[in-house]
């Protein structure tokens, strides 16, 4: 199976153009079968009021749940995860932040007859801000959880943090990093036009295979968002 993990930047390209058309042209071009978003407008004046998460999950024929990080008024802005197979939603929720309000969204997926324990999230911009954001994720409320224990999942997301950070490194004690075949790791995903940094991580429990990694690097997608989306194709054991 193939997931996708995208910073939307909320729809809006490095030329600065609001354009929803051009995300859905780059997510429906990988083919995945799950999709974490980061950085979705909902009825946000700026985005034309529209709901961002489920315009784009219209058009690719999927379902999304959502989850506002921020919510002001009728104001939100959040994550979502996306996928036309059947989706159970178990928690979504904030997560510890200092300045802007982050969270996370876990959704139990039914593949081939199992389920797929699927986390979606973006972490802060503060080094020990994203530190505590990474270890409550991998701790009981989430990751640890019972219900989640002996089965398949998949954390997907905006880490903010490159693979030398300490963050990145609580979440890699416990779950494997998905990777490219023959390369160490599947190049940066930020900035969208010139790339230098991976921000952008997909992480593996023990029973999930990567078969593939790449950050997608196309012309339509080095100018529909500042981040480049990261996809993985996944062989379950």
């Amino acid at each position: 199976m193939k997931v996708l993990s995208y910073n939307v930047h909320g729809c809006v390209g490095g030329d600065g153009r609001l354009d929803l058309a051009r995300i859905v042209e780059v997510i429906a071009a990988a083919k995945p079968d799950v999709v974490a978003l980061q950085e979705l407008d909902v009825g946000r004046l700026r985005s034309g009021g529209i709901d961002q998460a489920e315009e784009i999950a219209a058009a690719l024929e999927m379902t999304s749940v959502f989850h506002p990080a921020m919510h002001v008024a009728e104001e939100k802005y959040g994550d979502a995860i996306l996928t036309a197979l059947p989706m159970q939603v178990v928690k979504t929720g904030p997560i510890p932040s200092r300045g802007e309000p982050r969270g996370a969204i876990w959704c139990r997926i039914e593949h081939e007859g199992r389920p797929l324990n699927v986390f979606n999230t973006h972490l802060g911009l503060w080094w020990g801000e994203r530190l505590t954001q990474a270890r409550t994720l991998v701790g009981p409320d989430w990751l640890g959880h019972p219900d989640c224990r002996g089965e398949d999942a998949v954390l997907m997301g905006d880490f903010n943090s490159v693979p030398s950070s300490r963050a990145f490194g609580e979440i890699a004690a416990v779950l494997d990093l998905a990777r490219p075949a023959r390369r160490t790791r599947a190049g940066p995903t930020f900035p969208a036009r010139f790339p230098l940094l991976r921000l952008d991580h997909i992480f593996l429990s023990k029973g999930l295979r990567c078969l593939d990694c790449s950050a997608l690097r196309t012309p339509v997608s080095r100018i529909a968002s500042d981040h480049l989306p990261l996809l993985a194709v996944l062989e379950r054991g």
